[in-house]
């Protein structure tokens, strides 16, 4: 599913990943986590294809993505990969459906079938009665599944999270860790989550630990 191998990534003459090798399995979930500046949200963003490596491959469903031109890449990025963001990037002029079609118009869904794969995504996530508002009236809680919704809405094979419970209280951070399991039990996604909750690891199947660099085994 995602197979890294001889991974590095420099910023000038800082070295931020040196030579990460990482496999993941089909529909599972990794947790990875590890101090500040270990090179965490900078793997993430080199697996989501935001950002290339100095060397090394990436795989993503026996895709060499780094072998894909920059229109190649972002149609693939648009269809495969869905992204949850600590502060969920939420478009604020427009209502929590409009904010989950987004993605959907962009990968060329007419208008009609973007606004209803986005409302039957937002009535499983309990978000039938909060169409209509915009991000500003929803509650932190609320943000987040709609996020979660945007990411779900072209049915990627891959979400990728990054602290998507740092910005929530308590009650919202267990109702986001559980959607994580009934969101690949329902549709079969595999999930990467950048953290510090432990709580949020604990529950994953897998834990990983980065520190400089390097994933640690």
């Amino acid at each position: 599913m995602i197979e890294l191998k001889g991974v590095t990534k420099s910023f000038d003459s800082l070295q931020v990943l040196k030579g990460v090798d990482l496999k993941i399995e089909p529909r599972e979930i990794v947790s990875i986590m590890g101090p500040s500046g270990a090179g965490k949200t900078t793997l993430l963003q080199l697996i989501g294809t935001l950002d290339k490596p100095n060397s090394g491959t990436i795989k993503i469903n026996d895709v060499d993505v780094l072998a894909l031109n920059e229109k190649k890449l972002a149609e693939f990025r648009n269809k495969q990969i869905g992204f949850i963001f600590q502060f969920h990037q939420l478009l604020p002029e427009f209502t929590a459906l409009e904010n989950v079609q987004i993605p959907a118009l962009i990968a060329g869904k007419s208008f009609r079938q973007a606004a209803e794969e986005a409302k039957e995504l937002l009535h499983f996530l309990k978000l039938s009665d909060r169409m209509t508002h915009k991000p500003s009236e929803l509650s932190g809680g609320e943000k987040q599944r709609v996020a979660v919704a945007r990411a779900l809405i072209n049915n990627p094979s891959v979400i990728l999270a990054d602290e998507p419970s740092g910005s929530l209280d308590s009650k919202n951070r267990e109702d986001l860790h559980r959607l994580f399991f009934d969101l690949r039990d329902k549709f079969g996604q595999t999930i990467v989550i950048i953290t510090h909750d432990l709580e949020l690891a604990k529950l994953s199947e897998r834990t990983l630990q980065m520190k400089d660099g390097i994933i640690l085994q």
